[in-house]
């Protein structure tokens, strides 16, 4: 037997549950991993609250971890039992002790990634790189606007877009975020509990704006990111903080300077092994050159799993956070 997070119902973070299962086990071209640490993801309020509709209830919950192959299922070659692995994608089911996955979704990670980095970082690590590298490829001098540049993903964008000569503008909701993300590598932050942000992108552009703009928001910043580009370019939409974009007239974006819009995902963009790993050797490539640093500043039990996202949620967490089993 083994424990994990579940949840029967959608709700608040009450609805999660420590019990105790009978791990699966794996499948032909499965592997069961013994979870070291487990990522934490606003994707996960996300299934928790209902906005995403999880398969079945009672289910598990989140996709991210690092730990050691347990058991292997049948076809399956590139992984053996005892292989220190990480992976991002689901199924759901990573708030636990054990979790079986298919084998294509996990990577093995290299000698200087230990188990805690890999899980706050890889999720967040390889939404960079698709951002950065896929859905608009930054080639150095661009401007961005990237909000919520202090948390997780926004703190390995900082990095990123300053290894590639990117200016990245970062929005934050204090000074203490600011400095986090000034230190990260933005090259100027805005704090949007004190500032009009479209006022400031002008000032700091100079009246050009930005190239791009990357919004895990949503509903509250749709039209305000809209204003911060420059025309005939690209609005990247890929996360739903605040609530979901919708009732949108798609002539707004012919009235704001015929822009372009994207909606993208993870799983939009590694969904063959081949392009999996290569986003992954990338990502770690860049840890390994000192580039990007992983700032694992959150940690908690992983039966403590609903104070973890409550604290996410509220936005009170820098860095990234994670689950220990």
């Amino acid at each position: 037997m083994s424990k994990r997070i579940q949840f029967s119902k959608t709700g608040g973070a009450e609805v999660l549950e420590w019990v105790e299962v009978e791990p699966a086990a794996p499948a032909a071209g499965e592997v069961r991993i013994a979870n070291k640490a487990v990522g934490l993801n606003f994707i996960d309020i996300y299934f928790r609250t209902g906005l995403y509709p999880a398969p079945a209830m009672p289910t598990g919950l989140g996709t991210e971890g690092a730990g050691i192959v347990d058991a292997v299922g049948e076809g399956v070659t590139h992984l053996k039992v005892g292989d220190r692995v990480a992976y991002a994608q689901g199924p759901l089911g990573a708030y636990a002790e054990l979790h079986t996955l298919p084998a294509s979704k996990v990577v093995k990670l290299p000698d200087f990634i230990d188990f805690e980095t890999a899980a706050a970082s890889l999720l967040k690590g390889l939404t960079v790189q698709y951002l950065l590298r896929q859905t608009y490829e930054l080639k150095g001098g661009e401007t961005i606007l990237f909000h919520a540049a202090a948390g997780g993903v926004g703190s390995i964008a900082c990095q990123w877009a300053k290894a590639l000569g990117v200016k990245l503008i970062g929005t934050v909701s204090s000074q203490e975020k600011a400095d986090l993300a000034m230190a990260n590598g933005a090259w100027a932050t805005i704090n949007y509990t004190e500032e009009n942000v479209v006022e400031r992108v002008r000032e700091l552009t100079n009246g050009e704006m930005c190239d791009v703009v990357y919004d895990s928001v949503g509903k509250d910043t749709w039209e305000m990111s809209l204003d911060c580009l420059k025309p005939r370019s690209l609005m990247v939409s890929f996360g739903n903080s605040s609530g979901p974009v919708d009732g949108v007239n798609i002539g707004i974006l012919n009235q704001k300077g015929a822009l372009f819009v994207t909606r993208p995902s993870l799983n939009g963009y590694a969904d063959t092994r081949e392009r999996l790993e290569m986003m992954c050797d990338e990502f770690f490539a860049m840890i390994e050159s000192g580039k990007i640093k992983i700032d694992v500043a959150n940690r908690y039990p992983l039966q403590d799993a609903g104070k973890a996202q409550d604290a996410l949620q509220s936005r009170k967490t820098t860095g990234s956070t994670i689950l220990l089993p």
